[in-house]
């Protein structure tokens, strides 16, 4: 479980840093990215702080959230890329959302392959 723990708390650190990065390009508009940055980021490292004292129950936790995370990234990323090739300026934020959809991608399969190996 320090592995996914691990692994959390850095996937945490790194969704805050996209919610920054997000917001960075653009303060007006995407104060958003930096709320669900901050938020699904401190989660995220929650969880990763949980699996490292050994509650079991927080992979569930961590399943759960990521898997909405996941559907949500999915979803903004094919919004963002039709509206690129629609001709709309969303580049960075259509590359930042797919950056974050990979992640989530990734600590899923983290998770389930620690599940199934019994990763420490």
């Amino acid at each position: 479980m320090k592995f996914c723990g691990r692994w959390f708390v850095g996937f945490g650190v790194f969704l805050f840093a996209c919610g920054v990065a997000g917001f960075a390009s653009n303060p007006v508009a995407a104060k958003t990215a930096l709320i669900s940055g901050s938020v699904f980021g401190g989660l995220s490292a929650f969880w990763g702080i949980l699996m490292l004292r050994r509650h079991a129950w927080a992979r569930f936790g961590a399943m759960a959230s990521t898997l909405l995370l996941t559907a949500a990234f999915a979803w903004r990323a094919w919004a963002g890329w039709s509206a690129v090739a629609q001709g709309e300026p969303k580049i960075f934020a259509s590359v930042l959302i797919s950056m974050m959809l990979v992640a989530s991608l990734a600590s899923l399969v983290a998770l389930q392959r620690s599940r199934l190996h019994g990763a420490s």
